[in-house]
């Protein structure tokens, strides 16, 4: 029970409680990297001494609000929200929230705005989806402005406590291997937008791939999309109608093969008997589509939760992976091709 005078102090419970302040503070913004028995232990001093920690003092010592923002400039709503639910895995149950901020990388305002934005908001930090993250004129515009960052990206960007990243290239390089080993020889690319890291890694994968297995890659065969929907099924059509022997097409992410998948069936081309389909990404839309996608399932949502929990306990950073690995999804849009051509 509390006791009446001076309100007890961090100072107190940490004595009380034989911690350091550090470990307090941690307890305090609920972090997930404490032991429960020291967690507690400082619980129940700070029931006994009645202390209520000042979310607004606490903000104005470090001159920044307990706040996360999330800038991005991304086609893909479904990689923006499942980045969010990472964030959010890591900050509940804190005094964190998060601010969502999405910016024009073609504005040459874009760094003024984005500083203004920090300005206002005094983030505790940012995290930086791709493309953006891969301008190295933001980080140091973070740098020089104290607010800590975190970049998403699908190579090695920044160092290990500014990162996290995966391994596309890598990963569709699988891709065409897995599609060989099945049988197909003519294979199609459906590539994602330019300017974007992930869309380079992910084509020069799959140039690499055709390569070693000894492939023609004709230009016909490669169309590029924007990672939506709609240039999912126009980059079919194209493709398929200049090159109607291929037998399978890699879209560089999820929704850009669901629209590889209707162009398919407004052409009465099956899938997969007749042309098999692999995304990107692992989507809700990669299981729900029919029949389920094969994908490149990437950990997205990890990768937020890691990104969150290097800018809200910093002492720990290095404690957070920033590679995370990608993995094949096979489903049911890979078969063998039909019939050698």
């Amino acid at each position: 029970m509390a006791k009446s005078g001076p309100a007890p102090t961090i100072n107190d419970v940490a004595r009380i409680a034989g911690v350091s302040k550090k470990t307090v503070s941690r307890v305090i913004n609920r972090s997930p990297l404490l032991k429960q028995a020291t967690r507690e232990k400082v619980e129940k001093v700070i029931a006994e001494l009645g202390y209520t920690p000042n979310p607004q003092a606490r903000a104005l010592a470090l001159r920044r609000n307990f706040l996360l923002g999330l800038l991005h400039d991304n086609p893909n709503a479904q990689t923006v929200l499942n980045f969010q639910e990472g964030v959010l895995d890591a900050i509940r149950d804190t005094e964190f929230a998060l601010v969502v901020r999405p910016v024009d990388r073609h504005s040459p305002a874009m760094l003024d705005d984005i500083r203004n934005f920090l300005e206002l908001q005094r983030l505790y930090g940012v995290l930086i989806l791709p493309p953006i993250s891969e301008n190295d004129e933001l980080a140091a515009l973070c740098r020089e402005m104290g607010c800590g960052y975190v970049r998403m990206g699908s190579a090695a960007l920044d160092e290990a406590e500014h990162l996290v990243q995966s391994n596309d290239r890598e990963m569709v390089e699988a891709v065409v291997d897995y599609l060989v080993e099945l049988g197909h020889e003519r294979i199609g690319l459906i590539e994602g937008p330019a300017g974007f890291r992930s869309a380079f890694e992910r084509r020069e994968g799959f140039l690499a791939a055709m390569k070693r297995h000894g492939l023609d890659m004709p230009s016909e065969a490669l169309v590029q999309g924007n990672y939506r929907f709609n240039s999912g099924v126009e980059a079919a059509h194209q493709l398929l109608s200049e090159n109607p022997h291929v037998t399978a097409i890699f879209a560089s992410n999820d929704e850009m093969a669901a629209g590889a998948y209707h162009a398919a069936r407004e052409r009465g081309v099956d899938v997969p008997t007749d042309l098999s389909l692999v995304g990107f990404d692992d989507s809700p839309i990669a299981a729900h589509i029919w029949p389920p996608m094969t994908t490149v399932g990437w950990p997205i949502r990890e990768m937020a939760k890691a990104a969150a929990l290097k800018l809200v306990a910093p002492d720990t950073a290095e404690a957070q992976p920033s590679n995370f690995p990608a993995r094949l999804v096979t489903r049911n849009s890979v078969a063998p091709p039909a019939k050698k051509i």
